[in-house]
């Protein structure tokens, strides 16, 4: 690992001098502001790599600090960097050198203690909500088990599973080898709750820690260009494993897809080795999930998931039975022409756009109507009445007939 620069020794200096010398009624304003200082943050991580440098121990516990100031912003800031924690405390277990890191140790412990209980200090009840075969995960998609004729609310109703709530977290005095994988999965799973607020350099300490910590001491290692330093194997649990995964496919489409990619082959790579089942799927439907190339990136940092919203031409059943179907069908026994409905070049491969029409499957097609009326105007106003003008015609002609 390499050593800090003067540079930035200077700038965690001033970032640690400041906050200490701060009154307890400027914290707030601290806090508004503390997001603007991008360039203490990669100084921060320099110093949490390098294994010689005497200002890790400040860092820490100004970490420590920022967690339970009660503060969001600076909750937030100190959030960003457990993964990089995690490697730190990880890589001194492999070497056998944890003596060194006590102050490490004792704020991923700070963190957890203060994650596990709400503001009154009473043990938090997690809850979380039994997943549902009628809502599209990464492993299956609702139309490919069944040809359920349900409409958008009736999939809502269905998928509308029951909430089950966990066991509290226990309070830890230390870090242990019993309760080790315990309590940094735990700081996993706070980690991810509130990952859509960190930034890329943490999405990028994210992915490293998934890559050092699968393949270190493995043949594998040696293939890493930018990582040549021997070190021994680190131990892992499926469970931790899960939530590192889930953790980098948040990144993979944030800003993070080369290295989230990487991760997610050397999660998979350890899972093999380790015969664990729940990341070894995991990963596997992470991966065939992901497309060859990097999405369209839009603004900032943002990538775009590309899914199919409307089936295309080539997938919509010939059978399906519609009202407009109906009546086209009843006009063309009675000799009456029907104009042709045009293709939207909005849609893929020229598929018909249909503005009130709702796809549940590949067989089923839902028509939405208010009193026999579109329910916006729009192109489907113009066929409708495009489709009316001959049957005004033909009641003329035979109004005529019967006179």
């Amino acid at each position: 690992m390499q050593a800090m620069e003067e540079k930035e020794k200077a700038l965690v200096k001033n970032w640690l001098s400041e906050f200490k010398g701060l009154p307890e009624v400027a914290v707030a304003a601290y806090a508004e502001r503390v997001q603007e200082k991008a360039s203490v943050v990669p100084a921060l991580y320099s110093a949490m790599r390098d294994m010689g440098t005497e200002l890790l121990e400040p860092i820490c516990h100004q970490l420590f600090e920022f967690v339970r100031s009660g503060e969001a912003a600076l909750h937030r800031f100190a959030l960003q960097f457990v993964p990089e924690i995690i490697w730190r405390h990880l890589s001194a277990v492999a070497r056998r050198d944890k003596p060194s890191q006590g102050s490490v140790e004792a704020l991923l412990l700070g963190i957890y203690n203060l994650e596990t209980v709400d503001e009154e200090g009473k043990p938090k009840v997690l809850s979380f909500t039994v997943p549902s075969l009628s809502k599209s995960s990464i492993y299956h998609e609702p139309c490919s088990i069944g040809s359920l004729a349900l409409t958008e609310e009736g999939l809502s109703q269905r998928g509308a599973g029951r909430a089950v709530y966990a066991d509290s977290y226990p309070q830890r005095e230390s870090i242990t080898a019993q309760n080790r994988f315990e309590v940094l999965t735990s700081l996993l799973l706070f980690y991810n709750s509130a990952i859509v607020f960190m930034p890329l350099s943490s999405y990028h300490s994210l992915c490293q820690l998934c890559t050092r910590a699968c393949v270190s001491g493995f043949p594998r290692q040696r293939m890493k260009r930018d990582w040549k330093e021997p070190h021994p194997r680190v131990p892992l649990l499926a469970e931790f494993l899960v939530q590192l995964l889930e953790g980098v496919y948040h990144a993979i489409y944030n800003g993070a897809w080369d290295m989230g990619k990487r991760a997610v082959e050397d999660a998979l790579y350890r899972s093999k080795l380790e015969l664990y089942p729940e990341p070894l799927l995991l990963a596997r439907a992470i991966k065939s999930s992901l497309l060859q190339d990097a999405p369209h990136a839009g603004r900032g940092r943002s990538r775009c998931l590309q899914l199919e919203v409307t089936p295309t031409s080539s997938r919509i059943s010939r059978s399906v039975v519609t009202s407009a179907s109906i009546r086209s069908h009843r006009w063309k026994k009675e000799g009456i022409s029907v104009s042709p409905v045009q293709a939207d070049p909005n849609f893929p491969n020229g598929s018909v756009s249909p503005p009130n029409l709702l796809l549940v499957s590949e067989h089923v097609t839902v028509v939405l109507e208010q009193d026999g009326e579109p329910t916006e105007p729009g192109p489907e106003g113009k066929r409708q009445r495009s489709l009316k003008k001959p049957l005004d015609h033909s009641e003329k002609e035979a109004n005529g007939t019967s006179s």
